[in-house]
């Protein structure tokens, strides 16, 4: 009996100082510096003629904070053209016209740099000018027809009692849109009672409305019985969670155990595992891990990711994800469940969330009420959306 006492006072004081661990890596995970500021973007035109093309959008930039007053001493755009040709000759001017609210714009351009208070928020109007080489008309080449994509990352500084953080905030222009599909002419093929048409759409981002790209493209097919999904990357790219890995700070948690992950996996980098913790937190990623690893030598698997949340199966790392997403880290879609109940209401049929790999691997993230998982099951094996550079983020499932 004394050995059994002592061997669980033992296992007291060693539960006590772990515990103590996860709350001091909690505490020092939401202690990091950081900054209040968040950028939005609104208000995008394109206007495009035979030989140039003015791209003009707002970028706001709010202050949340009731105190801390943060400073922007910077910011600069480094905008990249996406084309289906070669784009050398293209030429692409950028301008910045600051618009606060108790500040004129100097008439030079320049960004002052500019203090965004307590609860306040400023904005600054973007413009690209892009212009086609000399003689272009004259050889039968339109711009238009070359122009398909702007991605435009902004660079911008926040200064305040944090110190100075480099921020990076990427936005995708559509700059040319598909027609949609003609309900008389759509390629529908045929799968296992069902028939399946994936549905082709511009390059999606933070500027797209969910609701508003699922009826646009593919409004006019559905009819009754439908079940329209949509893959969980391109919701979660209009969402807006993804970020570039400079604007990840790894831990030293992170570095040491993403050297436990498989090389393929989007955990196995220092970026890519400190995603997860800054979603989940520090303490629940350790928990998992050393749970995880336990299971893992007795012979159960996979404990890690049920542990450790949805997220952890659904981020992709640089490179799992089409151009440009493929720059940057992209997370599952936030509130999946509801989304489908949003967008089934919105389009009257069932809207399913769905996640699908050319391994045959299909997983239903969400749905909405009148889906019938065993069928998109089914249907999407084959993975009629594909995994390269299709642009069919949607695909409609027609029962037989």
């Amino acid at each position: 009996m004394p050995f059994l006492s002592s061997l669980f006072s033992v296992a007291l004081i060693s539960a006590g100082f772990f515990g103590l661990a996860l709350l001091w890596l909690e505490l020092r995970h939401r202690l990091r510096p950081a900054s209040p500021l968040r950028l939005s973007v609104a208000d995008w035109s394109v206007t495009t003629g035979a030989s140039e093309a003015l791209v003009e959008g707002l970028v706001r930039i709010h202050n949340p904070h009731a105190r801390m007053e943060v400073m922007v001493p910077e910011l600069l755009l480094k905008p990249t053209l996406l084309g289906r040709a070669n784009l050398a000759g293209l030429q692409l001017s950028t301008e910045v016209l600051a618009e606060h609210p108790d500040e004129k714009a100097r008439p030079d351009g320049y960004w002052a740099a500019y203090i965004v208070k307590g609860k306040k928020t400023t904005q600054a109007r973007l413009r690209l000018h892009i212009k086609a080489p000399a003689g272009a008309n004259a050889a039968g080449t339109n711009l238009a027809a070359l122009l398909d994509t702007l991605w435009l990352e902004i660079l911008w500084i926040n200064y305040g009692p944090f110190g100075r953080l480099q921020r990076r905030d990427g936005v995708l222009v559509p700059l040319r849109k598909p027609e949609p599909l003609d309900p008389g002419t759509a390629p529908w093929r045929q799968g296992e009672g069902c028939s399946v048409l994936p549905v082709p759409t511009h390059l999606l981002g933070v500027l797209d409305d969910p609701a508003e790209v699922l009826r646009r493209y593919a409004g006019g097919v559905l009819r009754a019985g439908d079940i329209l999904t949509i893959g969980e990357t391109p919701l979660a790219v209009m969402q807006g969670r993804y970020n570039h890995p400079a604007m990840v700070e790894p831990s030293g948690l992170a570095r040491l155990l993403c050297r436990a992950f498989h090389p393929t996996s989007s955990l196995a980098t220092a970026c890519g595992l400190q995603t997860l913790i800054d979603d989940v937190g520090p303490a629940q990623v350790l928990v998992a891990w050393l749970a995880g690893l336990v299971l893992k030598i007795l012979g159960s698997k996979g404990w890690f990711y049920r542990l450790a949340g949805e997220q952890a199966r659904l981020i992709d790392d640089i490179t799992g994800t089409t151009p440009p997403y493929d720059q940057t880290i992209v997370l599952g879609p936030s509130q999946p469940e509801q989304t489908c109940r949003e967008l089934a209401a919105a389009l009257g049929v069932p809207v399913a969330v769905v996640d699908v790999n050319d391994l045959g691997r299909v997983k239903v993230l969400a749905s909405s009420e009148g889906c019938d998982e065993g069928l998109l099951l089914r249907a999407l094996r084959p993975n009629p959306a594909g995994n390269a550079n299709e642009r069919t983020p949607l695909v409609v499932v027609r029962p037989a």
